[in-house]
């Protein structure tokens, strides 16, 4: 296998044609005799390159609407010929099939349309066949050839034509090899996706992916796979460990449910919110926010739903926290925020996630869609006697966007649009329950004519006696247990007001 191959002829076949100028000058200046097909040929000859059309050469025009370009032996020969192996040249020669030293190919966008909500047709027509047999054959004889499969290759390819002058060592065809056959397979994985709707065996592929410090202890490797940049800018700090990025989806979770209304502010550890109010402005839901649980919010994430101001940043400031993310800053308060050297400030600019959870289990993995529900007054199914007031289902609501996003066993306690405490992760709603009182009335907060949301529904009636004689006058659930109405006896004889959902939000 030889290290160094000097091009001196590509194949170009792209879909988009963005950034190929620079590189067929180059190719020009170097004497390299490019093949081309359809509109990539047509584009070539329009920046005043020459080119050979492939049909020249296969003697085969392209048929079927463009689906039959490049398949042809003159085109693959030209490819997968080994230059070193005496018999492949002979063949080479007696056939007349020109040696391809470089392939540049750019897929159809089938993800993009199908994410554009094509039709069936146009998203067929999308998967891309001459162009994956392209990659994958310059991409297999690598000892020979440069192959190139995305666009975003393009600036690597460029400096090597610039610096190198057209002379590509083996390893880097190696890394251009693969890269493409990460290409393909991503591609294939899309379209496998696309017909199997989840049934069958799972494919997963992303095409990002970051080594971490560690993972979640400092003994264990971690990394993310993931493109971080089309959520955050990222103005100041450390890289976002293994342990910050869960925290910040968590934190993006909470606050989804909140995006568009009045000044919200969230503190979350350990992906559980310890602190959340809704506010006139930001400043006062974020000291309403802090005021909740101040010892668990040092060292803690902070999110907020509206542009963070000098005032705000003023009171941040005064806690070491580990990132504070917010839709955007005033230029003041992201300087001040910059003061401290390893504080991560992230600009949000889209909450887009995932539709599916993906977590390993047992020697396999476990797969679901994102639990996209969020509690709302048309879903309330009003079950005892005394109904909730008008303030009192706000809270109601309010409570229960938290517990969604709370570790279950779970129970929110909240007043005035402002978390008052939560128990979580406990092994007995009873025990959820008991903490959230106790650690409210450890911060000062008056129970009387708070509200209290719970993850899943209550077997016995237990819950809601202990809640109604620590203060709670309403409380949100999602019902359906076979003792219901047990809870909803003892509420009606106590004067405690109670709704369903009928929508659980288990999290473990």
């Amino acid at each position: 296998m030889q290290d160094s191959v000097q091009i001196q002829s590509a194949l170009i076949s792209v879909y988009e044609k963005n950034g190929l100028d620079p590189i067929v000058e180059k190719l020009q200046s170097l004497g390299v005799n490019i093949f081309s097909t359809g509109g990539t040929a047509d584009y070539i000859e329009k920046l005043g390159a020459q080119v050979t059309r492939v049909e020249s050469i296969t003697d085969y025009p392209s048929i079927l609407g463009g689906r039959v370009k490049t398949l042809h032996p003159k085109v693959f020969g030209g490819i997968l010929n080994r230059r070193s192996e005496e018999n492949d040249q002979k063949e080479i020669s007696e056939y007349q099939i020109p040696p391809i030293d470089l392939v540049i190919v750019d897929l159809y966008p089938f993800e993009e349309t199908l994410a554009s909500g094509g039709t069936q047709q146009e998203i067929i027509e999308k998967i891309d066949i001459g162009g994956i047999a392209l990659i994958r054959a310059a991409a297999k004889n690598h000892a020979d050839v440069v192959c190139v499969a995305a666009r975003t290759e393009y600036e690597a390819l460029d400096a090597i034509l610039k610096d190198q002058k057209g002379v590509f060592s083996l390893e880097q065809r190696t890394n251009f090899a693969t890269h493409a056959f990460h290409v393909s397979s991503h591609y294939d994985s899309a379209i496998f996706n696309y017909f199997s709707e989840g049934n069958g065996a799972l494919k997963l592929s992303v095409p990002f992916g970051k080594q971490l410090r560690y993972g979640e202890n400092p003994h264990q490797k971690g990394s993310f796979y993931g493109n971080l940049d089309q959520l955050f800018e990222k103005h100041h700090g450390k890289a976002l460990s293994y342990n910050n990025l869960l925290d910040v989806d968590a934190a993006l979770q909470v606050m989804e449910a909140f995006e568009g209304l009045d000044p919200t502010f969230a503190i979350l550890k350990h992906n559980n919110t310890c602190g959340l109010a809704t506010r006139d402005n930001l400043s006062e839901a974020y000291k309403a926010a802090l005021a909740v649980d101040p010892i668990s919010a040092f060292g803690g994430i902070l999110i907020a739903n509206q542009k963070i101001d000098l005032t705000t940043a003023e009171l941040i400031h005064e806690l070491f926290c580990e990132v504070v993310i917010a839709p955007n800053f005033d230029a003041d308060a992201l300087a001040l925020l910059k003061g401290k050297k390893n504080r991560i400030i992230l600009r949000q600019k889209t909450n887009t996630h995932t539709l599916k959870m993906v977590r390993s289990c047992l020697n396999g993995y476990l797969v679901q869609d994102r639990d996209e529900i969020v509690d709302h007054i048309d879903m309330l199914e009003y079950a005892t006697n005394n109904k909730p007031s008008k303030s009192e289902i706000e809270d109601l609501l309010f409570a229960s966007k938290i517990c969604k996003q709370t570790k279950s066993n779970t129970i929110v306690l909240a007043k005035g649009k402002q978390l008052l405490s939560s128990g979580t992760g406990q092994t007995s709603r009873v025990d959820a329950l008991q903490q959230a009182i106790k650690k409210a009335q450890t911060f000062g907060f008056d129970l009387q004519g708070a509200v209290m949301a719970s993850d899943a529904f209550f077997p016995f009636p237990d819950c809601v006696e202990i809640a109604h004689k620590a203060g709670i006058t309403a409380v949100i659930q999602p019902g359906g247990s076979i003792k219901d109405q047990l809870s909803i006896d003892y509420c009606n004889t106590h004067g405690v007001a109670m709704v369903m959902t009928g929508v659980r939000h288990f999290k473990h």
